[in-house]
């Protein structure tokens, strides 16, 4: 009875947190198809003439493309460095191995203001500021520890004697690894780069320092917006890029296997 009711209490603990994460999303959809002129909740009506604004929004549908063009950048660039490093990282003894990993988390450990400064210092000296080439640069010291870490666990899972197999029967490194490797830590590859691809579609502050007018991303814009008034189209875009996020983790989650992918999540 008592194991009964710790599992029903446990339960409805579990309950009462996804309801807390899940309505602030719900409010944020339910206020892009508001009919009035403000962002209120519940809405006055229901309308997609927000979504209709936005199309017509240069300014906005610019926001969109640079969101994406950064996003797409920082989980390439991220996804490749986290292979390379957690392929360095198993050649190294148990101890070197833990003090490498303690080194790579420490981008996570500085404050987005301090990256977002030196990092701006750093691309000014080459003309690179308010370019995406700067921020993928800086998106992906948040986002490459984080791959990194979830590559590293994937790679954990493998047997890597099917790689050495691969080696002995003739199959150059990147032929071992494309054909033996790859396939079998599919699931891990996708929730790394799904993971830098949301890191930098959401991150901020550094973006506020190292955007200019032709590279600003959703965050910066929404905030530019936000200090004027509360834009519904704001609430519009919001709702996009959480059904664009959700999209692409069914869709990893389809492609790598529910399973697998739900393991490495």
């Amino acid at each position: 009875m008592r194991e009964r009711l710790l599992n029903a209490a446990g339960r409805g603990v579990v309950a009462v947190l996804l309801c807390l994460l899940v309505l602030p999303l719900a409010v944020v959809v339910a206020t892009a198809f508001d009919a009035s002129g403000a962002v209120a909740f519940p809405p006055r009506g229901l309308s997609t003439r927000w979504f209709s604004a936005l199309l017509a929004s240069s300014t906005w549908l610019q926001a969109l493309l640079n969101s994406l063009v950064v996003a797409t950048g920082t989980s390439a660039l991220s996804t490749a460095v986290g292979v390379a490093a957690a392929l360095g990282v198993r050649q190294l003894d148990e101890g070197r191995r833990r003090a490498v990993v303690a080194l790579a988390v420490l981008p996570l450990l500085v404050p987005g203001v301090i990256i977002g400064v030196t990092t701006l210092t750093l691309f000014s000296q080459f003309g690179l500021q308010q370019s995406y080439v700067a921020l993928v640069l800086a998106h992906s010291l948040w986002a490459t520890p984080l791959a990194f870490s979830v590559i590293q666990a994937s790679f954990a899972r493998f047997d890597w004697q099917l790689h050495e197999a691969a080696l002995d029967l003739g199959a150059t490194p990147i032929r071992a690894f494309t054909g033996v490797v790859a396939p079998n830590v599919r699931a891990g590859l996708a929730v790394a780069a799904l993971v830098a691809f949301v890191v930098s579609l959401q991150e901020f502050v550094i973006a506020l320092f190292l955007s200019g007018p032709d590279t600003r991303t959703v965050p910066v814009a929404a905030w530019n917006s936000l200090r004027q008034s509360l834009d519904p189209i704001v609430s519009v875009v919001s709702a996009l890029l959480l059904v664009a996020v959700v999209g692409l983790v069914l869709v990893a989650g389809a492609l790598a296997g529910l399973g697998r992918f739900a393991s490495d999540l």
